[in-house]
């Protein structure tokens, strides 16, 4: 007997959905056979409840509906902070003091800066303080990140893989991550805990088999895997699809007010008219007054 796949449909509110999350729901929605909604409303400073009343909107109006209820991530912060407590007492974090200024002070003085695929990645400056300089540095009360020993991390895990429906089996090598993704933020003082850990954590609390996502997420995928490997979480399958992009190649985003779903709503079209605009890669008729 087949078991069912469980997949998530989890944007964020901090503005209106565009064309682009609308192919993402369908995509999530065809292939999954139960597909959870979820809001990751994390970034205190950005999120909005209208924008959360709008995503609900804009997903009936494109025809899915979704199990109750909906699990919102800001909610849970109790929960993330276990999560990070669990991971501290392995002695898997470490706090970084940095400003992006006194990074990007140390990344000019060095000869060369090894790059990621979102950027710079950090030289590990906090890494080497020691126990009593941390402990003075958070008493005094400096702000402060908590960062993944990535090195500590992947000699406990050893290399791992994961499968994407599209590209197969994907091996995450121990140098790969820290050469090239290295020590990620797991939490800091203005957002108590990052999206790698609350997507990790949510996925397996909510026994998500299929995360289905865009191409543009799909360097995250390594590090979640290490995160499921550390706290012995179940291992779901991925399939990334290919982002939607305007004539000139350039990806949707929230700034693209004249393409937010709310606005084609209010210009009267259907969704299986926007479901035909985007298979045939024919926006003129929303981009027209």
């Amino acid at each position: 007997m087949k078991t069912q796949s469980v997949t998530r449909f989890a944007p964020s509110p901090t503005g209106l959905l565009h064309i682009g999350h609308a192919v993402s729901a369908w995509f999530a929605w065809e292939h999954g056979d139960v597909t959870l909604l979820r809001i990751e409303d994390i970034d205190n400073g950005r999120c909005r409840p209208s924008y959360i009343d709008a995503i609900y909107e804009d997903l009936q109006w494109l025809g899915l509906d979704w199990p109750q209820p909906v699990r919102k991530q800001s909610e849970h912060f109790d929960e993330y902070r276990r999560v990070l407590t669990h991971l501290d007492d392995q002695g898997l974090l470490y706090p970084c003091f940095c400003t992006r200024k006194d990074i990007a002070d140390e990344i000019a003085r060095a000869p060369s800066a090894p790059h990621g695929p979102e950027g710079i990645i950090y030289p590990r400056t906090c890494r080497h303080l020691s126990m009593a300089e941390r402990s003075e540095r958070i008493n005094r009360g400096d702000a402060y990140a908590l960062r993944l020993d990535m090195t500590a991390a992947v000699k406990r895990t050893g290399p791992l893989h994961w499968h994407d429906r599209t590209k197969g089996k994907q091996d995450v090598m121990t140098d790969y991550m820290i050469q090239h993704i290295g020590d990620v933020i797991l939490a800091r003082k203005d957002t108590p805990v990052s999206y790698h850990l609350c997507v990790t954590h949510d996925d397996a609390l909510q026994n998500i088999t299929l995360v289905t996502r865009g191409d543009d997420l799909f360097f995250a995928t390594p590090i979640h895997r290490v995160l499921q490997s550390l706290l012995g979480y179940p291992v779901p399958e991925y399939h990334h699809h290919p982002l939607l992009t305007d004539a000139q190649g350039k990806k949707f985003s929230k700034r693209d007010k004249s393409l937010t779903i709310q606005t084609i709503r209010n210009k009267g079209f259907s969704a299986a008219q926007l479901k035909d605009m985007i298979a045939n890669r024919s926006f003129e008729r929303l981009l027209s007054p």
